[in-house]
């Protein structure tokens, strides 16, 4: 297999999430991963949310583009990582989070699918 000289890395830099209300996704997705939240920090059309690895995640409620359709994912966008699947599909059935696939074992690993407030379909898994 030939390998050829590209000026794109290798590496998922940033995912972006469309959403309808930026400050209440942010609210929502800052209280689902146990970060701080200020409401004044939150300026359209972009949120930040401060994730702990090299991969970032933003929320975008496309002020700026009047002829956005928003057009939730009914697939899988990207998954979340919890040590303890339990613990975490625990955890968002308490805060009323829809759960669109239960908990799914295949050996040790483990996933189950969710929305959110937009009904973009994401992942929580073990690995």
């Amino acid at each position: 297999m030939n390998v050829i000289a590209s000026p794109i890395n290798s590496k998922v830099n940033n995912v972006f999430i469309h959403v309808s209300d930026l400050k209440r996704s942010a609210e929502w997705y800052s209280n689902l991963l146990g970060i701080p939240f200020d409401k004044e920090h939150v300026e359209s059309p972009v949120y930040n949310i401060p994730v702990t690895s090299e991969t970032g995640l933003t929320l975008d409620d496309h002020t700026f583009d009047p002829g956005f359709k928003l057009k939730p994912s009914e697939h899988v966008l990207f998954n979340f990582f919890a040590k303890d699947i339990d613990e975490a599909y625990q955890f968002i059935t308490e805060q009323g989070i829809t759960i669109v696939k239960e908990i799914e074992r295949i050996g040790h690993f483990a996933y189950f699918n969710f929305q959110d407030l937009d009904g973009n379909v994401l992942m929580i898994c073990n690995c």
